[in-house]
């Protein structure tokens, strides 16, 4: 009677065939309804946030290259204004010599004519003092002449004729010295 005593007792690690059953029941459902609802969601937040970060990835990707980009357009802006730069530094390098030559140019234009105009002067005031030389100097002579000779040279003809005589003497004379 032991023996079947035990038998009838319900075993302490084995349960009952009705809770299997129903385990396996509310097991079975339970995995249906996660894998009819629960699933599709996490499969989808999954796929937004997998998409979302791809998003931020490509977006990072477009701004280092806009970036890169822009630092290449930079660069090409600073070199294109430091040749511009230079261009026009050579360029009023240009202009000043230019300027200089010209102010150079005028410098000696105005002196040669100053010079020019000094000795157009000096030329006059030289026919100038020669013509009062030789009125001054006729009239001496005239006045040396008529004491020499002791008769009064008053005729004006007369006395002109004397004084051209006696200069162009003086030039024959002086000419020959001057070669």
């Amino acid at each position: 009677m032991l023996v079947l005593a035990a038998e009838d007792t319900p075993s302490p690690v084995l349960p009952h065939l009705a809770e299997i059953i129903l385990g396996l029941v509310a097991f079975l459902l339970l995995l249906f309804v996660i894998s009819k609802f629960v699933t599709p969601r996490f499969e989808k937040l999954y796929a937004e946030r997998t998409a979302k970060i791809e998003g931020g990835i490509e977006q990072a990707e477009r701004a280092q290259a806009e970036a890169e980009a822009a630092l290449q357009q930079y660069k090409a802006q600073l070199a294109e204004a430091r040749a511009e730069s230079a261009r026009i530094r050579d360029d009023a390098r240009a202009e000043a010599e230019q300027i200089k030559e010209e102010l150079r140019a005028q410098a000696q234009a105005e002196s040669a004519r100053i010079v020019a105009q000094g000795q157009a002067q000096l030329a006059a005031q030289r026919a100038q003092i020669v013509a009062e030389l030789r009125a001054d100097l006729g009239r001496h002579a005239v006045e040396l002449a008529s004491r020499v000779v002791g008769e009064a040279l008053e005729d004006e003809t007369r006395r002109r004729g004397t004084v051209d005589r006696f200069l162009a003497d003086l030039d024959s004379v002086s000419a020959p010295a001057k070669s």
